[in-house]
C-alpha cells in the first residue's frame, strides 16, 4: 500500500495535469470557433468550383483533346496519395482516423498491384506512415510555423502536385483528411482531385441543367486556367476542415481528460483520507497498549 507522503504527491500531480489539460480545453475552444467558421465559408466556394468546371467540360466537342487534369493520363497504374495530420498531439483519434482511412485505401492499391507514392502533410501522419510505407513516402511538408490555416499553404502543396503531374509521375490523385461535422465527430475523407469526378455534382444536382453555355474564350481556354487554381482550392478547403476536426477534436480529448482527472483525485482522496485514518488508529492503539501495560 502507498504511503501517505506518496498519495499527497500523486493527489498534487494529478491536480496540476488537470489544470494543464483545463486550460488547453479553453484554448481549443477558444481556436474552434474560428476554424470552424473558416471551413464553413470554405465549402460552399470549393463545391461551387468543382460544379463550374464540370458543367464546362460537357461543353466540350473534342473530348480527346480535353486538359488531362480534367480527363486524366488514360492511365490508373500510379497513385499519389495526400495524407493530410496534424503537427500537434493531444488531439484524441482527429489523427489515428485519417490514417486508418488512407491504409485501407493502400492496402485496395497494393491488393491491384499498383504503385502507391504518397505525400504527407503534417508531422503526426509522417511518423505513423513511416513505420510501414517509409518506401512510398516521396515527401513530407509541415507547417508548424504557420499560426493559422491560409491558401498560400496550399498552393505551395497545389504547385508540387502539378509539377509532378506534369512530369508524369502519377495518374491518379487522392487527399484523405476529416471533413468538420460538430465537436464530437469528424468524418475521414477520401477525395479524388485529379482526375475530377463528376459523382459529387450529379448527386448534388439532380435536376438536369440544360442550360446552353457561351465561353469566352473557348472552354479549353478557360479549363486551362481553373483547373490548376481548383486543386490548390480543394487542399485549402481540406486544411480548413482539418483545422476545425483537429481543434474539436482536442477539446472533447482534453474534456474527458481534465474528467477523468477530477474522477482521479476523488479516488485517491479517498485512499489518502482512509490510510490517514488507519495510521491514526494504529498509533491511538499503540498508545493505549502502552498506557495500560503500565
Amino acid at each position: 500500500m502507498a504511503s501517505l507522503d506518496d498519495l499527497k504527491k500523486r493527489i498534487s500531480s494529478v491536480k496540476s495535469t488537470q489544470k494543464i489539460t483545463k486550460a488547453m480545453k479553453m484554448v481549443a475552444a477558444a481556436k474552434l470557433r474560428r476554424a470552424q467558421e473558416n471551413a464553413e465559408k470554405g465549402r460552399p466556394y470549393s463545391e461551387k468550383m468543382n460544379n463550374i468546371i464540370l458543367n464546362l467540360s460537357n461543353g466540350i466537342s473534342d473530348k480527346e483533346n480535353a486538359p488531362k487534369l480534367l480527363t486524366g493520363t488514360g492511365e490508373d497504374k500510379t497513385h499519389l496519395c495526400i495524407v493530410m495530420t496534424s503537427d500537434r498531439g493531444l488531439c484524441g483519434g482527429f489523427n489515428t482516423n485519417i490514417i486508418k482511412k488512407a491504409k485501407q485505401y493502400f492496402k485496395k492499391i497494393s491488393n491491384e498491384n499498383k504503385i502507391l507514392k504518397i505525400i504527407t502533410v503534417g508531422s503526426k501522419g509522417y511518423d505513423q506512415l513511416k513505420r510501414q510505407y517509409k518506401e512510398n513516402i516521396i515527401e513530407n511538408i509541415s507547417f508548424k510555423d504557420s499560426k493559422n490555416v491560409n491558401y498560400f499553404d496550399a498552393d505551395k502543396v497545389g504547385k508540387l502536385v502539378l509539377e509532378m503531374f506534369k512530369k508524369e509521375e502519377f495518374d491518379v490523385c487522392s487527399i484523405f483528411y476529416n471533413r468538420f461535422k460538430n465537436v464530437m465527430t469528424q468524418i475521414p475523407q477520401k477525395q479524388q482531385i485529379i482526375p475530377l469526378q463528376a459523382e459529387e455534382v450529379e448527386k448534388e444536382n439532380s435536376i438536369k441543367d440544360e442550360t446552353i453555355y457561351e465561353f469566352e474564350p473557348d472552354e479549353d481556354e478557360i479549363l486551362n486556367n481553373l483547373l490548376p487554381k481548383n486543386i490548390s482550392t480543394q487542399i485549402f478547403k481540406a486544411m480548413l476542415e482539418n483545422s476545425a476536426s483537429e481543434q474539436g477534436s482536442r477539446m472533447t480529448a482534453m474534456d474527458n481528460a481534465t474528467r477523468n482527472a477530477g474522477d482521479l483525485v476523488e479516488k485517491l482522496t479517498i485512499n489518502y483520507n482512509r490510510s490517514r485514518q488507519a495510521a491514526i488508529t494504529k498509533e491511538l492503539i499503540e498508545i493505549i497498549s502502552g498506557a495500560e501495560s503500565l
